[in-house]
């Protein structure tokens, strides 16, 4: 079985490097067949000529990092806070039931409304970005970890009571490892949201990142210029994504279908 997996792991790669070439040749020379002009959906290669050129003059690579490093930021910390306030209301249903009309508010909120607001509040810095990303992460994460303090097995419960054990040692040993997969779950989610959150904030107010590349391309009418700074986010909520993978990997090896992919 563990031979038969490489195989079929290079049989996808090999197709899915098929269909990157299908997809490109199709972004090449499609449209002008079509008779849709380049300031619509301009050919692949006029894309890659203005990444040179965004290189050399826009500053594109600290743009990136400054996007890079405000996702990583507002990750971490949406992720910590969802995972805090998830594991407070499933430890003690009394600060549930008091809090949840005020979380689902927020909930309800436009996330990405607040961005204006944080801008007024901090200026044209990495805060308000952060904090966007912060609250748009926050929300799923925190779901996931409370749905799975719920859904808890309750037989398993009375069990560990059942030997003396302090509600300290009720969480680690039974609730926090039950709740991994759930909370690996809304990582995933959260970390293609980070994306979303900062872009939103960069491009409310702001003069560096990519979401400030985004609002200056079309301003300038540059749709080469917005295809390269969406790819560039593109490329960067996919490492948000593979590294949550990894670190689900790692943690959860235990279980059966992650076993099966480290194979």
């Amino acid at each position: 079985m563990s031979s038969a997996r490489p195989s079929v792991g290079r049989s996808a790669l090999s197709g899915s490097l098929i269909l990157l070439a299908v997809f490109l040749a199709a972004w090449q020379w499609l449209p002008g067949i079509a008779g849709i002009p380049a300031f619509i959906i301009p050919p692949v290669s006029d894309v890659a000529v203005e990444a040179g050129r965004m290189l050399r003059v826009e500053h594109l690579v600290a743009h990136t990092g400054v996007t890079l490093a405000e996702v990583v930021i507002g990750f971490v910390l949406g992720s910590l806070l969802g995972m805090l306030v998830g594991y407070g209301l499933g430890v003690s249903p009394t600060a549930e039931v008091l809090l949840s009309p005020y979380i689902l508010a927020m909930q309800i909120a436009p996330k990405v409304a607040f961005a204006p607001l944080f801008v007024m509040w901090f200026g044209y810095t990495i805060y308000p970005k952060i904090l966007v990303a912060v609250l748009i992460v926050f929300f799923p994460v925190m779901i996931n970890v409370l749905g799975a303090m719920h859904t808890l097995d309750r037989d398993m419960v009375s069990l560990v009571r059942s030997f003396s054990a302090t509600r300290l040692q009720l969480f680690w040993k039974l609730e926090f490892p039950a709740s991994m997969p759930p909370l690996f779950s809304g990582l995933r989610i959260a970390s293609t949201l980070a994306v979303i959150g900062v872009v939103v904030g960069e491009m409310v107010g702001g003069n560096t990142g990519l979401g400030y590349l985004l609002v200056f391309g079309e301003g300038q009418a540059n749709t080469a210029m917005v295809f390269v700074t969406i790819i560039m986010l593109t490329l960067i909520g996919i490492l948000a994504y593979g590294a949550v993978i990894l670190g689900e990997r790692a943690v959860l090896h235990y279980l059966p279908g992650r076993s099966l992919e480290r194979a």
